[in-house]
């Protein structure tokens, strides 16, 4: 058990440090739990359309696989023992799961932590007399940015000098969600100065900012994408996240796919077949009974029973 919630807690961390991610850490209903496991507990991330992605899950397995695999070992007391065993792990849904929760019409948006390249720079060259000076400039800048950390890392820079359009170059790296766009032409060479841009404001919102302070505050800019990431994924599954006290008000709340839903909660004390006949009716689920006293609330009655609740869970629509 101690490993199963290590792991639970390795997801919940690295979906927040490093996805920007604000996940629901929690444990399974009986009905939504890993079969033959004896608890399965989960992270739930909130996306843009306010559904509900099981970004991770760690199982506690009991004995139960071990006994049907005949898996055994020498205990301490020189006896045969059936093997105490865990599962867990993340998979390729947590690349959807990114993109869903961050992304926007113009393309996904990579936060800085995990961004294979983290600032790109893309030099202007319309006239072949300024190419040479241009790109040097450019390639100077890569090493000082490349000199600087991030988060104990080397600052990861790419160098665009494809002969392409600058727009088309630009809004390339705007769709793949590079966090920082710098552009360098003969005018920002004259005035010692380049054009930085940051993936989570508008593509037009430029900031011309002198050359030499760029390599200095590049640290600080990322930082500042990261952060501002997770500060707009929390308020949004702030936003759509609400206190249900009744079915009525339940149903009512995923009732619209247009302008309702989101995480629900409600204290909720049914069975396994009360949550299969609310997921067939309302085409939703109990995705966790949450650790966050917060959420998790105090004893209160159950909305669809009427029986004693210990505390609130977490109802969504899920992919």
């Amino acid at each position: 058990m101690e490993e199963t919630k290590l792991m639970h807690g390795v997801y919940e961390t690295f979906l927040r440090d490093h996805l920007a991610i604000p996940a629901v850490p929690g444990e399974k209903s009986e009905a939504e739990r890993f079969p033959g496991a004896l608890n399965t507990f989960t992270v739930e991330a909130m996306v843009q359309d306010r559904k509900a992605i099981q970004a991770g899950t760690s199982h506690f397995l009991g004995q139960n696989f071990s006994k049907a695999a005949g898996i055994e070992f020498e205990g301490r007391e020189g006896k045969r023992e059936h093997a105490w065993t865990t599962s867990w792990g993340v998979s390729t849904r947590l690349i959807g799961t990114l993109i869903m929760a961050h992304g926007d019409d113009d393309g996904i948006m990579v936060p800085p932590r995990i961004a294979p390249s983290q600032v790109v720079i893309l030099p202007v060259t319309p006239k072949e007399d300024t190419r040479d000076a241009v790109l040097e400039a450019c390639q100077n800048l890569a090493k000082a940015l490349r000199a600087q950390s991030f988060h104990g890392d080397p600052i990861r820079v790419e160098i665009d000098d494809r002969d392409l359009g600058g727009g088309v170059k630009n809004w390339e790296w705007i769709k793949k969600g590079v966090p920082v766009r710098i552009e360098i032409g003969p005018r920002d060479l004259e005035k010692g100065s380049v054009a930085l841009a940051r993936r989570d404001r508008a593509p037009k919102d430029k900031a011309f900012i002198p050359a030499d302070d760029v390599a200095g505050s590049i640290t600080e800019t990322l930082q500042s994408i990261q952060d501002g990431l997770l500060d707009r994924a929390r308020k949004f599954r702030k936003d759509h996240t609400v206190e249900i006290d009744s079915m009525d008000a339940l149903k009512a709340f995923f009732a619209d796919d247009k302008t309702g839903g989101g995480f629900a909660l409600a204290h909720w004390a049914g069975s396994a077949e009360d949550e299969d006949a609310l997921a067939k009716e309302l085409k939703i689920t109990v995705r966790c009974l949450p650790n966050d006293p917060n959420l998790r609330g105090g004893p209160g009655t159950c909305i669809g029973t009427g029986k004693p609740a210990e505390g609130r869970v977490v109802f969504a629509k899920a992919y």
